[in-house]
């Protein structure tokens, strides 16, 4: 299983991949995955991305 958005990876991004994501508003959680939303590329949390996926 792939460990790309946990551990020794997320040291070398800001705030080790924390922040706050775009599209929830919530503060302190991973935004990890690359989204296109309304033509721009945003880091999103990991909830975003899956109903971003659903609503498809």
């Amino acid at each position: 299983m792939s460990k790309a958005h946990r551990g020794k990876g997320l040291k070398d991004q800001i705030g080790a991949g924390r922040g706050t994501c775009p599209v929830c508003k919530k503060v302190g959680v991973k935004v990890l995955y690359e989204q296109e939303i309304e033509g721009k590329k945003m880091k999103i949390c990991k909830i975003c991305k899956a109903t971003l996926a659903n609503k498809k």
